[in-house]
């Protein structure tokens, strides 16, 4: 392992058990499973959710989330691969998840399993950014361990040469840091907004449309320090493309939240 100011070339295997290979990234999706998981049964006690409805849920979550994931990887970033061998969708062992369509996947999950319990989605949904959020910082290191979804070539003083991507060729943007880094800012804002609004008495949809248009307007934003993840003649990348609809809902959902809030005090000033 070689580690300094410019350089990284950190193994991502931990160890290996014959064929097996266990690797930091793999590590870092377990740790967000069980730190997700504290987190979704702190708000469902806090809904007064059924204990066996809430321990149930996790595994719906996960699921969509990792499917969501692998099929974004393989129909936004590899679209021709799939077309032509449809079956590489299943070779995880690959590599490719899409955070996009992991949060695609974990929407519709979360919608399914909200209906078949009678719950509120929208303030289900709301619960869950925090478990996002925590996604959002872990798998983003496992990224940066991986060498993989890197940044543009920076002649900034902390740029890092990725050895293990283009044999340390250019120094460029930790864009996997950066994203990590918004990700503790972000939860940190998801916290003093539950906090402020007495928890319980928040409006629902604040936390997910806070979530939505501040981790997608990041997205789109760090998308110009990235590396193409795939050619086009446009201006714009795929991962911006895609994270236009997710902000514009955030946007929304905040939209509507306040013309409610102004609605309310029209009303008490009025009687």
């Amino acid at each position: 392992m070689i580690i300094n100011i410019l350089k990284f070339n950190m193994d991502p295997v931990i160890f290996s058990l014959g064929p097996v290979e266990i690797r930091y990234y793999g590590l870092l999706w377990v740790l967000t499973i069980i730190i997700g998981y504290q987190l979704w049964i702190w708000q469902a006690n806090r809904a007064g959710i059924k204990r066996t409805v809430a321990e149930n849920f996790p595994v719906w979550a996960i699921a969509g989330t990792i499917i969501g994931a692998r099929l974004g990887h393989s129909f936004f970033y590899d679209f021709q691969t799939t077309l032509s061998n449809p079956l590489s969708v299943l070779y995880i062992w690959k590599g490719g998840l899409a955070s996009h369509g992991a949060t695609i996947g974990l929407l519709l999950s979360t919608f399914i399993f909200t209906k078949k319990n009678n719950l509120n989605f929208i303030d289900i949904v709301d619960r869950l950014v925090f478990v996002a959020a925590v996604g959002a910082i872990l798998i983003r290191i496992g990224n940066f361990i991986n060498s993989e979804i890197v940044g543009r070539a920076t002649d900034l003083p902390w740029g890092v040469k990725f050895i293990r991507y283009d044999n340390g060729l250019f120094a460029r943007h930790p864009s996997q840091l950066y994203e990590s880094l918004f990700g503790v800012v972000l939860f940190i804002i998801l916290l003093k907004a539950d906090n402020y609004f007495g928890k319980e008495k928040r409006p629902k949809g604040l936390l997910m449309g806070l979530f939505l248009f501040l981790y997608f307007l990041f997205r789109f934003l760090i998308e110009f320090l990235k590396e193409y993840q795939m050619l086009s003649d446009s201006y714009l990348t795929m991962g911006q493309y895609l994270s236009i609809i997710p902000m514009l809902a955030g946007v929304y959902l905040l939209t509507q939240i306040a013309l409610k809030h102004k609605a309310m005090k029209k009303d008490i000033r009025n009687n």
